[in-house]
């Protein structure tokens, strides 16, 4: 089982190895008589369509997986992205450390806040 894959996303993974091993055997070898470009595309529409067939019907566990899987961005991904200077806040009043809340200051680079932001009147 891939590690990037969940268990009902497994037939969409093996798809995915068809289409990576053809275009690698593709690149390597011009002399191949077969078109291979052609049934990569069809197998690249048939993993599109077995995409939409599972994810339409998904229950409420594989939502959660997806919503825990190990490679969705976690929130410091978000804030180091869209914010500079970012300085977390840590701690309470009983000096703990909830690593499951991130809280801070960070600053939103702007170009000219005051012709984003002004109203004229006319």
């Amino acid at each position: 089982m891939s590690l990037n894959f969940l268990d009902f996303e497994q037939p969409i993974a093996e798809l995915e190895a068809k289409i990576d091993s053809l275009t690698a055997v593709s690149q390597h070898d011009e002399k191949i008589d077969i078109n291979i470009d052609e049934e990569v595309a069809r197998l690249r529409e048939k993993s599109l369509e077995l995409t939409r067939k599972i994810f339409s019907d998904l229950g409420a566990w594989q939502v959660a997986q997806l919503a825990r899987h190990p490679l969705r961005p976690y929130t410091l991904d978000y804030i180091n992205r869209v914010f500079t200077d970012f300085q977390e806040l840590a701690g309470d009043r009983a000096y703990a450390d909830d690593k499951a809340i991130v809280g801070g200051i960070a600053r939103l680079d702007r170009s000219s806040g005051d012709d984003h932001w002004s109203s004229k009147r006319t």
